[in-house]
């Protein structure tokens, strides 16, 4: 899942970026409103997670351009402030969620888990599709009862074949949900870990579930 984190002290960015990262997520960066309006307009993103203390303008204003502009994702903002008052502004700009700082990282890792299950048919932390099983919180993947091993980002990959089972899905749909910015679209990434999956999800069963579409892309579906 791709997240954007707008977040003005340095410090503070370099730390969730690399913590986020580091959980399986891609993430993008903004330190300011404006620039992370831009992103959120040129790119698609499952989740931002927005300062409200921002050096161009509040980060209540940047969530109510956002939602203004069509963002439908998930926002949780953060803020020093932890008054009643100031966390009903908040929801009232269009977050989904609000944390004070200072904050543990796990907490934050919940709550961003929390607000993606809105995402799932069943809002549960685990995604099963015929006898293949994740569990978001462990990251535990398994299928007919035989645990797979998975890097950080065939997990991702995974994890978004699961949200949309069959459902075709593009390469440049891929790429905006499960790799970042840096990603190099004239590259064959997708496809190396499409097959390097593969390997470990389908090839050593006998009903294969990861499928090409010739011209379209992949879906995950039963054959």
């Amino acid at each position: 899942m791709r997240l954007l984190v707008v977040e003005d002290q340095k410090k503070m960015l370099g730390f969730l970026k690399k913590g986020l990262s580091e959980a399986g997520y891609s993430v993008d960066i903004a330190d300011t409103g404006g620039v992370a309006e831009t992103l959120a307009a040129e790119n698609v993103y499952d989740l931002i997670i927005l300062d409200v203390m921002l050096p161009d303008q509040s980060g209540l204003d940047t969530s109510r351009n956002l939602r203004r502009d069509g963002f439908a994702g998930a926002i949780l903002m953060l803020t020093a402030l932890a008054g009643t008052k100031d966390k009903v502004q908040g929801l009232d700009a269009g977050a989904d969620d609000y944390l004070t700082k200072p904050f543990a990282f796990e907490e934050l890792l919940a709550r961003v888990r929390a607000l993606l299950r809105r995402g799932t048919p069943t809002g549960q932390p685990v995604l099963k599709f015929s006898d293949l099983e994740v569990d978001l919180v462990t990251r535990k993947v398994c299928r007919s009862g035989k645990e797979i091993l998975l890097t950080a980002k065939e997990f991702a990959l995974l994890e978004f074949f699961l949200r949309n089972p069959n459902r075709p899905l593009s390469r440049t749909e891929i790429s905006e949900h499960v790799w970042d910015l840096h990603f190099d679209s004239d590259s064959n990434v997708i496809d190396v870990y499409i097959n390097m999956l593969r390997k470990k999800v389908d090839q050593p069963f006998k009903k294969k579930l990861i499928h090409t579409m010739v011209g379209v892309g992949y879906v995950l579906r039963q054959e």
